[in-house]
């Protein structure tokens, strides 16, 4: 018996997943409540994948390790079906979903009020009334099935087809046609632009238009405590259902792990490449090679003597920033991306939890995190480029830092292994690998080798925390889909 293989209870389970981000737990979950045992591996010492949290700066500062606001994991149909408060999550909702400044100190406050929103836009105030009410239907429930189910399980396709309309679209393009002021397609553009992808990119305009309808329909909520609550609260319910999580687990062949009757795989295709690649069809393994990361991510965690000192102080209603400025200025740093080009003035996507969430730092103090989008796999130092965007809303922000945590793209893969290069998407969000992830197949999750499903980011829906990718792996295995 390997090392790897004594840390389990038993020798055989009925199903085995391989991480524990929180498409892998759903996966687990999903199987457990069905009756099925199951056992979670994890490579790192800490669970959560990119929905952890630390004291990455000083003591008494709670930082998350990747991503802290998750609009579609507190939306998300299958989470919404557990009972995570029980299991010690809360949810805070800051007073506006996200803000996005202008130089001269405007800025464009996106609030839950579509009117509200649209009264700060000037000549483009009915055009964005008119976009978001169309494609708001009246019911939360209705829309995230939309807006989250693969095509092949569609079941509303009138609904789809219509938010398909907008979303196949370039940002500059959608953002062009529907307004004419620099604050409303500022603003697509900066929610846009988490996408990773170039504004130019046929498609780009899909997640600002899911993340902009999101923010009016729920908000963009945060765990109190840091990501890591999240997790903990799926751990929590696992094990209550009789699930195990194993740590500090890398796993490098098949015969890491205990026997299964099915095999589900929280990793991306080259990770997968590498553990079964010598098990699967040529076909299908060329398909898995040709699987394209995008561009990676520049990470900066501050511990910081007070709240950020925005230039419109009405930023410090929101819990997320959007830092850039013109549609402009976000296109021509997503663009360089793509050509192997650093900005000098990036696009800055940045979070102030503590404003809202009293856990995260001492009395009196605050942390903030933010990242700029960068080449796959780039080791350019992007401090001071960061940092210089942020003095530019906020006069006075560098004064307030009293330590830092830097994490380039490699020290982002090396944190979580899914993060080839610092991409966080777990594959580039293009228009060809959108909808078919990882590959062109009627059903993504099943791959062509006995009881094997891929469960992560890299498969539909896509990047963020809402643990869709493994419900529907799950219930795939269940239905024997292959």
């Amino acid at each position: 018996m390997s090392q790897a293989r004594s840390k389990f209870s038993r020798d055989k389970y009925d199903a085995v997943v391989v991480g524990s981000g929180p498409n892998g737990l759903a996966a687990a979950i999903v199987m457990l409540q069905k009756g099925y045992s199951v056992v979670v591996v994890e490579g790192q010492s800490t669970a959560g994948g990119g929905c952890r949290s630390a004291e990455l700066t000083l003591p008494g500062f709670v930082h998350d390790v990747c991503s802290s606001v998750h609009p579609l994991g507190f939306g998300s149909p299958f989470f919404r079906t557990l009972p995570l408060a029980e299991h010690g999550l809360e949810w805070i909702e800051p007073a506006a979903p996200f803000a996005h400044p202008f130089d001269g100190g405007k800025a464009v406050i996106v609030h839950h009020s579509v009117e509200e929103t649209a009264e700060q836009m000037g000549i483009d105030a009915s055009h964005y009334r008119r976009f978001i009410n169309n494609l708001l239907p009246p019911d939360w429930d209705v829309l995230c099935k939309v807006l989250r189910e693969p095509l092949s399980m569609a079941t509303h396709p009138i609904n789809l087809a219509r938010f398909g309309l907008c979303a196949i679209q370039s940002t500059n393009g959608l953002a062009r046609t529907l307004f004419g002021a620099p604050q409303a397609r500022g603003t697509l553009a900066g929610v846009a632009a988490h996408s990773s992808l170039s504004l130019d990119h046929i498609g780009s305009a899909a997640i600002g238009v899911v993340l902009t309808v999101t923010a009016h329909a729920i908000g963009w909520p945060l765990p109190r405590g840091g990501a890591q609550r999240l997790t903990d609260a799926l751990i929590s319910y696992m094990v209550s259902l009789g699930g195990e999580l194993v740590l500090s687990t890398p796993i490098q062949s098949l015969n890491d792990l205990p026997q299964r009757r099915y095999l589900f795989f929280d990793l991306t295709p080259r990770q997968i490449l590498e553990i079964v690649g010598e098990k699967l069809p040529g076909g299908y393994k060329k398909q898995m090679s040709a699987f394209k990361y995008g561009p990676g991510s520049f990470k900066l965690d501050w511990a910081l003597d007070g709240p950020i000192p925005w230039e419109n102080p009405d930023c410090c209603q929101a819990g997320t920033v959007h830092v850039c400025g013109t549609i402009e200025e976000i296109a021509e740093s997503e663009r360089g991306n793509w050509l192997g080009r650093i900005s000098e003035r990036p696009y800055v996507l940045l979070v102030q939890s503590s404003l809202w969430d009293q856990t995260r730092a001492p009395a009196g103090k605050h942390t903030a995190w933010a990242y700029c989008h960068v080449p796959n796999g780039s080791d350019v130092d992007m401090t001071e480029r960061i940092e210089n965007q942020i003095e530019r809303f906020a006069p006075g922000f560098k004064k307030l830092i009293l330590a830092k945590c830097v994490t380039n793209t490699a020290s982002m893969h090396a944190k979580n292994a899914n993060y080839i290069g610092g991409d966080i998407n777990g594959g580039a969000l293009s228009i060809g690998q959108l909808f078919t992830r990882p590959v062109l197949r009627a059903v993504p999750y099943a791959i062509p080798s006995e009881g094997m499903y891929i469960c992560s980011s890299s498969t539909p829906p896509g990047g963020g925390v809402h643990g869709m990718s493994g419900y529907y792996a799950a219930h795939c295995a269940l239905r024997g889909w292959k």
